[in-house]
């Protein structure tokens, strides 16, 4: 290996959605070490694309330990070589309840043989917990292709309770390979450790992790080969969420030039906390270990708290009620980070792609079916609509109306290795093993799979390489969205490739009697 800012060619300029190839680039070498503000970065070469460098495991910031607990970010600076041939750990979560269903309960939820094994994958990843977490992962191929590459960084979600980058869904190996993108994955603080709800200190420090990962982004992908004018960020749920609060939290900085919201938005999950919900929440945890509630001292309580064991913390978060849906620790008001009227703030004027899938509630249905909880397809089907596909319409228009280049989709696809439910539908989270192509988890793909994988991981890749006329123009061109019009996009609908375009009202037409909070109140007695 050799020590290299940037590779040779690299520092060559590059005019604004004019790709300037070359099979190589001067000196670059697979895996070569990577001079960054965390020091230098050794890489190695991925698992399944031996021409793509790997890089796991870079902190970005300091520990978040001691009085960093709870805390905004530090910055992390070093010297020393990074060895990046392991992920970082991850964020500590809530204990998890493993339930084992009964063979009558898994032929009752009609769940598939795959969907077992996606839910398993998912719920029980192989990774390790620990409060030092600030980490991120870098995929690129600098030695070919473009010489200054769009940049792509990945949130994942987790209902800002779990999540890790770790997952092998999110490897961005085959997308660095196949699109000539890189690709970047991160770790952020959640549940109590990231949103703690403190009314009298930092809130939403996890989202404040995510704006470090990005500044760090910012400063050091150019040496990976990167373009730092072309960074899209891009997120799924909890993940797809957070893209869009820091759209409007950074709305003057933001350092991206696009987003991509899928299945999440401000609006989405009943979110924004209240200051007086997570602060209930907060004092609930802080009875619970021993550290007092609201009638403590403040700073005599959260120096309390900063030296509580992280396990004690996490099983003492509410879980009963409806914190068994919803995390008892999100995104709270603070009117800095995360406003209470978004109908009335201003998010970034960079483009936006956002939407969700046919069947969102598909996955939640049948996780509760395999707990022996069951509803009718009314409530289900209301579920879909509030939780999903109106704040996707909502936020669609709210693009559009700040005259922000905006496209919508909906996604359909329901493929045998990726089918969690004998009932069908495209599912939440139901296109990220396509997308990333890392259905090599769940292997035996179609033909008319692996054609649409082709096609969504370069529909992504084309907005991130040019956010304002990348989709206009990619196969055939993607309408740019307009409520009144046949421009949302059905993707993989029919398990087809192409837009198949539609009214948005078709499925639009319900929202204006859908209400989440109704819908909670009536079926769970969640008043």
């Amino acid at each position: 290996m050799q020590l290299s800012t940037v590779c040779t060619a690299l520092s060559l300029p590059l005019t604004w959605a004019t790709p300037q190839f070359s099979s190589k680039h001067g000196n670059c070498t697979v895996g070569q070490i990577v001079k960054t503000s965390s020091g230098p970065i050794a890489g190695h070469a991925a698992a399944k694309y031996p021409e793509v460098s790997e890089y796991l495991g870079i902190p970005y910031a300091q520990p978040p330990v001691g009085n960093l607990r709870f805390a905004a970010p530090v910055k992390y600076a070093g010297s020393s070589l990074v060895n990046g041939s392991a992920f970082g750990s991850s964020c500590p979560k809530p204990p998890s309840q493993n339930i084992t269903p009964s063979p009558d309960l898994i032929a009752a939820s009609n769940v598939t043989a795959i969907g077992l094994e996606l839910f398993n994958l998912i719920g029980n990843p192989d990774v390790v917990y620990s409060e030092d977490c600030l980490f991120l992962n870098v995929w690129s191929k600098p030695q070919s292709g473009e010489r200054k590459k769009a940049v792509m960084v990945y949130v994942h979600g987790g209902a800002f309770s779990g999540g890790t980058s770790s997952t092998p869904i999110f490897n961005g190996a085959t997308l660095a390979e196949r699109e000539d993108v890189i690709i970047v994955t991160l770790n952020y603080r959640v549940s109590i450790l990231g949103f703690p709800g403190n009314p009298t200190a930092q809130n939403n420090v996890g989202f404040l992790d995510q704006r470090l990962a990005m500044e760090w982004v910012r400063d050091n992908i150019a040496n990976f080969g990167g373009d730092p004018a072309r960074i899209t960020l891009f997120g799924q749920s909890a993940g797809g969420s957070s893209v869009d609060y820091y759209a409007y939290a950074w709305a003057s900085d933001p350092i991206v030039a696009g987003i991509i919201a899928q299945s999440g938005t401000t609006i989405s999950f009943g979110l924004p906390y209240p200051e007086s919900v997570s602060a209930a929440a907060w004092y609930s945890v802080s009875a619970a270990v021993g550290c007092g509630d609201s009638s403590t001292d403040s700073t005599a309580l959260l120096a309390c708290m900063r030296n509580v064991e992280h396990d004690s913390l996490l099983k003492s978060v509410p879980s009963d009620g409806l914190n068994a849906l919803f995390s008892a620790f999100g995104p709270t008001v603070d009117n800095t980070i995360v406003f209470s009227n978004y109908s009335q703030q201003t998010a970034a004027s960079i483009p936006m792609l956002l939407g969700s899938a046919d069947y969102e509630s598909g996955v939640l249905r049948t996780q509760l079916a395999l707990a022996n909880t069951t509803f009718v397809d009314s409530d289900w089907d209301e579920a879909n609509l509030a939780g999903y596909t109106c704040p996707a319409g909502i936020r669609a228009n709210a693009s559009i109306a700040a005259n922000n280049p905006t496209w919508r989709y909906r996604y359909h696809g329901v493929f045998p290795n990726t089918n969690i439910s004998w009932q069908g539908g495209a599912y939440h989270g139901a296109e990220l093993t396509l997308l990333f192509g890392t259905t090599f988890a769940t292997p035996s793909s179609t033909p008319e799979e692996i054609e649409f994988e082709t096609y969504i991981q370069g529909a992504w890749a084309a907005f991130a390489k040019d956010p304002v006329h990348g989709l206009t123009t990619y196969e055939g061109g993607w309408p740019l969205y307009d409520p009144a019009k046949e421009s949302l996009v059905r993707l993989a609908y029919d398990n087809l490739v192409g837009t198949n375009l539609a009214f948005p009202e078709i499925y639009d037409a319900g929202c204006v009697n859908a209400s989440l909070p109704a819908l909670l109140c009536r079926i769970f007695g969640l008043c």
